[in-house]
């Protein structure tokens, strides 16, 4: 992998509300109207409004995206996916969740996004195996900056230092 995309991704450990990119990425549910974990905290930082607007998208599908505002959150937008359940690997997660990734930063670049942080999608509830998950992430991000320079800086914003560990042996590896 180019160098000078490997150096345009960060992994950091802190509160994904607390951080002022262009877009903060959500991992939703299916409904958009809030939830556990990450999905919870980027529901009560940004304020009533947030929901407000997710009524409106009519949900969203596993593996997609939709975006809105980020209303009280310092950050631009908030750009949400659900990610996929893990199920063993037999019910396309992988395939889902790099979509998942591919989705956001799409939605990014749409939307004239140079900045945008990522939480761990899936590794949480949904139980995806967090060394998997890494991998997809970092490939994911890593494959689609190098085809898209007008994204600058992509963060994992990891909610534990293990999970940090997980994501910067993603990056370090990365081929």
């Amino acid at each position: 992998m180019d160098q000078t995309v490997k150096s345009r991704i960060e992994i950091i450990q802190g509160d994904i509300t607390k951080q002022s990119p262009d877009a903060i990425v959500n991992a939703a549910n299916c409904s958009l109207l809030g939830g556990g974990g990450v999905d919870g905290a980027i529901h009560r930082a940004a304020g009533p409004e947030l929901l407000e607007e997710c009524r409106t998208l009519g949900g969203c599908k596993t593996g997609q995206a939709k975006i809105t505002k980020g209303y009280k959150l310092p950050a631009k937008f908030v750009i949400h996916t659900p990610g996929p359940v893990w199920h063993g690997g037999k019910q396309n997660e992988e395939a889902l969740l790099n979509s998942c990734y591919v989705s956001c930063l799409t939605l990014a670049s749409e939307n004239g996004c140079k900045t945008v942080d990522f939480p761990s999608i899936s590794t949480g509830v949904y139980h995806f195996p967090l060394d998997k998950a890494a991998k997809i992430a970092i490939s994911a991000i890593a494959g689609y900056m190098s085809r898209h320079p007008e994204i600058e800086r992509v963060r994992m914003v990891c909610f534990d230092a293990r999970t940090k560990e997980y994501y910067e042996n993603a990056l370090e590896n990365l081929k």
